[in-house]
């Protein structure tokens, strides 16, 4: 059948008839559609399966009969997960599928969306489950992927009415989704005009004075919130080729890593750009605070500085061990940089929380991680000190003149400030 074509991740052992429905609709509504079985036993369905279990089992590095024989459902899993994976991915790589859907419970739903967050942005990834709700498991299922997630409400379980119609609702869902392009990764043509620019409410200001500049410029500006999700999704797009710079005003989830903070952003939060050598603008907004959660607060941290942003959220100024440690870290990640960097820092305030009168407002101690930064990044790393705190005119007039500089702008640098600073 010409046209596109949809891969559906499922158990056929268990949700056998209520796949080859939802293959019959996609079928019906104009899309080829290809059945990938993820099954850990044997069913009266798995004989249909375009993609079957043994071929799953073989490119995970082991056997059906090995599945079978084994009582360790986890290792089971992760053998299945790496073979859909991996045949999900050759089959992306050769054009032969534009999008995935899954359906099933809490084991169909975890090895289709561990699928498909390997997948490139862009690509239409749906999910129907009837775990969606079970507390946690959403996070865990979407993590980083750009996934769409619908909760079933009832059990997939049968083709009575309502399911039917829950499954035809997803089968037009991942159809329409499959007729928008993906984006396309940076070119040769377009190189340098792709912006990745991490930021937080504490930096908002800042962040649109930055993006309206570039954008009348002519560049095209992505924004991450950098909450700890979001900055991870941006190294992961950098990795997969979408971005051709980097203005990074929120690296907090570097020092949050470190002490296991709520904006943690993992161990390779800063790495992405400097190992594909694009261009980096880096700033301080967040890391002179920590957030770890309320319930495991020490002793220590009943004594902080803090300030809360709402009902839910409180940054706890980070101590000056802290700052020293986030400067070591930083330097070592930014040293390993193919290409170029500048760095940053207000030195009167790092955000909207370091204000004269709120408690955390200590620009002297953010001097302390400046100068432990200035110790260990290498000479070609240029560190600017501007006399403003980030949210401030003066310093966002700044930061877009490092953009100038940086990013390959030519002409003179006022016209392309004029008229974005107001």
């Amino acid at each position: 059948m010409a046209g596109k074509r949809i891969l559906i991740v499922a158990t056929l052992d268990t949700k056998g008839e209520e796949t080859l429905f939802l293959r019959d609709k996609i079928r019906e509504l104009g899309k080829d559609a290809l059945v990938l079985d993820i099954s850990m036993r044997e069913g009266i369905y798995c004989q249909q399966a375009d993609i079957p279990a043994p071929e799953v089992a073989e490119a995970g590095g082991s056997s059906l009969a090995e599945i079978f024989a084994s009582r360790d459902r986890a290792a089971n899993t992760r053998v299945m997960t790496r073979g859909a994976a991996a045949i999900t991915g050759r089959l992306l790589r050769e054009k032969r599928i534009h999008g995935v859907i899954g359906i099933g419970g809490s084991t169909g739903t975890l090895i289709a969306t561990d699928v498909m967050r390997g997948l490139p942005f862009g690509v239409p990834k749906f999910v129907v489950s009837s775990t969606a709700a079970l507390p946690g498991m959403s996070t865990r299922y979407i993590g980083t992927g750009d996934i769409c997630l619908m909760h079933s409400v009832i059990e997939i379980s049968g083709t009575n009415e309502l399911l039917k119609n829950v499954i035809e609702r997803s089968a037009r869902a991942i159809c329409a989704m499959a007729e928008v392009p993906a984006p396309g990764i940076r070119t040769e043509a377009g190189k340098g005009k792709r912006i990745a620019l991490t930021m937080l409410g504490p930096c908002e200001k800042c962040a649109s004075f930055v993006r309206r500049g570039l954008e009348e410029k002519g560049y095209q500006v992505t924004g991450f919130s950098a909450a700890g999700v979001g900055d991870r999704v941006m190294e992961e797009m950098i990795r997969q080729g979408f971005f051709d710079g980097v203005v990074d005003l929120a690296p907090g989830g570097v020092l949050e890593h470190l002490v296991g903070g709520m904006r943690d952003a993992g161990p390779l939060r800063l790495e992405a750009a400097g190992e594909a050598g694009i261009p980096q603008v880096i700033s301080t907004c967040g890391l002179n605070h920590v957030t770890p959660a309320k319930k495991s607060y020490t002793e220590e941290h009943k004594t902080r500085r803090k300030y809360d942003l709402d009902r839910h959220r409180t940054w706890l100024r980070a101590s000056p061990e802290e700052l020293r440690r986030a400067a070591r870290v930083i330097a070592e990640k930014l040293n390993k940089s193919k290409g170029p960097v500048k760095v940053l820092i207000p030195t009167k305030g790092w955000s909207s929380v370091d204000l004269p009168g709120n408690p955390n407002y200590d620009p002297g101690e953010d001097m302390i991680f400046a100068e432990e930064l200035g110790k260990f990044l290498k000479s070609a790393i240029e560190v600017r000190t501007i006399a403003a705190n980030l949210e401030e005119t003066a310093f966002a007039r700044e930061l877009l003149a490092a953009c100038a500089e940086i990013f390959g702008s030519k002409g003179n640098e006022p016209a392309f400030l004029e008229g974005v600073i107001r």
